[in-house]
């Protein structure tokens, strides 16, 4: 929506008060943590299997440290995106939507990076397993590079482009 601003000039934005504001991106917030949610959980349950299976007692030490870094990047990005929902929860009612879609936005940003590391290690333990070539971090390297293009750059290019004066 947009309205005419003094001058003529079309002023961009939305003619909202803070909490309408603030329900608004609580929407916003939550659709794009249940996309992040279902991709960790899967991720997690997968994860939490692998130690039960024959194969694991034949993994390497550093094969093992790498699994157990990952499925505790696992659960460390569960608690964040999942932590916005606890949070809503515990102070709805409260009057301080505006605070918490702020602290919410931060914990979903910490997910997403945490996120980003699980895929990394879960990654890089599968391709040293499926093959011992030389080339595997360069692989994993090229993927996170990959990672942190689309969930990273482009959306602070974008940021940057269209809102900066």
């Amino acid at each position: 929506m947009a309205d005419t601003a003094e001058g003529g000039g079309m002023r961009r934005g939305r003619n909202e008060t803070e909490e309408e504001r603030a329900d608004r991106m609580w929407q916003e917030l939550i659709q794009e943590v249940r996309v992040a949610q279902m991709g960790v959980q899967i991720l997690f349950g997968f994860l939490l299997t692998v130690v039960f299976t024959e194969k694991y007692a034949d993994l390497s030490d550093t094969d093992q440290t790498i699994y157990l870094v990952t499925v505790v990047l696992g659960a460390c990005a569960t608690g964040a995106l999942i932590g916005p929902v606890s949070l809503h929860r515990l102070v709805a009612g409260r009057r301080v939507k505006p605070q918490a879609v702020r602290l919410a936005s931060r914990l979903t940003l910490l997910g997403l990076v945490l996120l980003l590391a699980t895929m990394t290690a879960s990654l890089l333990l599968i391709l040293r397993v499926a093959t011992h070539d030389g080339f595997v971090p360069y692989l994993v390297a090229g993927v996170v590079g990959w990672y942190l293009l689309c969930w990273f750059v482009l959306p602070l290019w974008t940021r940057h482009r269209y809102t900066s004066r």
